[in-house]
């Protein structure tokens, strides 16, 4: 995936928000879960509610250790007779290792295979995504319902979809063989320019700042490996009803109190919050660091993602962030910058 295309990744990100953009995403990686006993078994890997995710939708969850720290953010497909989980490209190998050496201490009948070179993914976003997608699929995308998935066909070429991505615009993301991606993507273009609809391929650059601004975690930054759900505001992902690894560490960690917190700041003062910039108190003590930070084309303004001490994580609290050896001030605001437009839920 390069960084950007011939646009640049400026045009890139508003193409996103006012017409559609197509991201090829096959280094993420693509696990599938098939048996009777794949549900159980992901509901306790997972820490999200699959045992009640019903056939037909996805679910957004967390794998963690014993000690509450991610080790990955994923998504869950649940379809007829398998899951399908999509994990960052770079833990692939060790979450498979992960994985491999949990389900060897569960009981049941549980198949696990690693299918990411066989699977390709692209994801198509924006608000005319979806008459992209229904058009090549005779209005089967359209079907689906937000965090949805299917199996459809598209120009004769059957392959899983799911109704999710990453940009805070409707649209659907694709899982063609490896040996059909080239012919969906070419398809997908084809198609719009044939009905006048404004499509353009995006890079890294666009899709790191089309998730900042609706609030996504990219892992490596608003997750680490020291992070649990409780420092990373992700407690809503995960479901306390029932044991998975690192529950109970996690309730401990949420009654004991984080000792630090994510927050979005916009600043006030001219300047870019870079990732690894210090936070600063007005004291000019370091209580935080930069995790993400950049412009945000959408609400036009420079922000960044940090952890700070919690006190300081409270919408409109003030702080520095040191820039080049000098503070320069921002604000804590209310999350997101941006807030989703999904249609059809």
């Amino acid at each position: 995936m390069p960084l950007h295309y011939h646009t640049g990744a400026l045009e890139e990100h508003h193409l996103v928000r006012r017409g559609a953009g197509l991201f090829d995403i096959s280094h993420m990686g693509r696990l599938e879960f098939r048996g009777a006993d794949a549900a159980r078994a992901l509901d306790y890997l997972v820490s999200s509610d699959v045992l009640n995710l019903n056939e037909g939708l996805s679910t957004y969850g967390l794998l963690c250790r014993e000690d509450g720290t991610t080790i990955d953010d994923v998504f869950v497909y649940r379809f007829a007779d398998r899951f399908l989980v999509v994990v960052n490209a770079a833990n692939r190998d060790r979450d498979v290792v992960w994985i491999r050496d949990k389900l060897a201490d569960l009981d049941g009948d549980t198949r696990f295979v690693d299918r990411s070179d066989e699977l390709s993914m692209i994801a198509l976003q924006g608000p005319d995504a979806m008459r992209v997608a229904d058009g090549l699929s005779d209005g089967a995308a359209g079907r689906i319902p937000r965090f949805g998935c299917a199996t459809i066909a598209i120009r004769g070429i059957s392959m899983d979809c799911g109704r999710t991505g990453y940009t805070g615009e409707d649209g659907i993301e694709l899982f063609p063989g490896a040996g059909d991606v080239e012919d969906v993507w070419d398809a997908c273009f084809e198609y719009a320019e044939k009905n006048s609809i404004e499509l353009g391929p995006c890079g890294l650059a666009a899709r790191d700042s089309l998730r900042f601004e609706p609030g996504f975690h990219l892992y490596g930054h608003e997750l680490t490996d020291d992070t649990t759900p409780v420092e990373a505001r992700l407690k809503w992902a995960c479901h306390f009803d029932r044991p998975f690894i690192g529950r109970d560490a996690i309730l401990a960690r949420s009654e004991e109190g984080p000792k630090r917190r994510l927050a979005t700041v916009v600043m006030e003062d001219r300047a870019v919050p870079r990732e690894g910039y210090r936070v600063l108190d007005d004291e000019g003590n370091a209580v935080g660091e930069v995790v993400s930070g950049m412009y945000a084309p959408t609400v036009d303004c420079y922000a960044a993602n940090i952890y700070v001490e919690p006190g300081l994580s409270k919408i409109g609290s003030k702080v520095d962030i040191e820039v080049r050896g000098r503070g320069k001030r921002a604000k804590v605001i209310k999350r997101p910058l941006y807030t989703p437009r999904y249609k059809g839920e």
